[in-house]
């Protein structure tokens, strides 16, 4: 489905972006890969996605810096020669109840999340429009639409994900550029992980579907809107949640 394409995919080496970087692999897709980190674990990831056969590298990158965003998206773009997709995924929580919240709290998720999406978009935006489409997929949540306690930081950014995935849609839509968000529900990954058996439970309780979802029920849902499949889609929100909000 995604033959040929190059997709650029943020926080791909675990959880969820591991997840769609493994879809696209096996469909095709050629992959940079940004990363905060190259340690042991990032390696393997990458060396797993090589083994489908097409070109895979790894690009170390704070997406908060917007400096190190364009120095990188050059790097990228000079490497393969152009972008078809990007998948904005990476992102951070650090939950407390608003007074517990010290600004660092509310800055690095907001910087992260929000404007690291910013940043990496508004650097393959070009190479879009000269190439004549492209395609952006942004990870928001289902907490940034119906908020959720111990998470305004993270439901603020994630909600303005969702503003700002519209906005580029109606901005680019007549340049062949298509925008699209993703809205998880509770996935089983790292971050959920640091939950207790009993608030797993509980949260199981409160879904129509009775369980947390996999990384690659997002990863099949990415791969779609990646596709030419959904090429009349644009400014959606898609939740991926079990139905917990309904």
């Amino acid at each position: 489905m995604l033959k040929g394409k190059v997709a650029v995919i943020t926080g791909g080496t675990r959880g969820i972006g591991n997840a769609i970087a493994k879809k696209y692999a096996e469909n095709g897709a050629n992959l940079a890969i940004i990363a905060t980190k190259d340690n042991e674990k990032a390696q393997a990831a990458i060396e797993e996605l090589k083994k489908n056969g097409t070109d895979v590298k790894l690009y170390l990158c704070d997406i908060k810096n917007a400096d190190q965003v364009t120095s990188v998206s050059e790097e990228i773009l000079a490497d393969f020669g152009g972008v078809d997709i990007v998948v904005n995924n990476a992102g951070i929580t650090r939950d407390n109840l608003l007074p517990g919240l010290s600004i660092a709290d509310i800055d690095d998720v907001i910087d992260i999340n929000l404007k690291g999406t910013m940043y990496v978009t508004r650097s393959f935006i070009r190479n879009f429009i000269k190439r004549k489409g492209g395609n952006i997929i942004n990870i928001s949540s289902v907490v940034g639409l119906m908020g959720n306690k111990g998470q305004a930081n993270y439901a603020a950014s994630k909600a303005g994900i969702v503003g700002f995935t519209k906005t580029v849609a109606k901005e680019y839509g007549r340049k062949n550029i298509r925008c699209n968000a993703i809205a998880p529900g509770y996935i089983a990954t790292e971050m959920t992980a640091q939950l207790s058996e009993a608030q797993t439970e509980e949260l199981k309780k409160q879904l129509p579907l009775a369980r947390l979802g996999k990384p690659e029920d997002i990863a099949e849902l990415a791969l779609f809107l990646a596709s030419d499949r959904s090429s009349y889609i644009t400014g959606e929100v898609i939740k991926v949640d079990g139905g917990m909000y309904v």
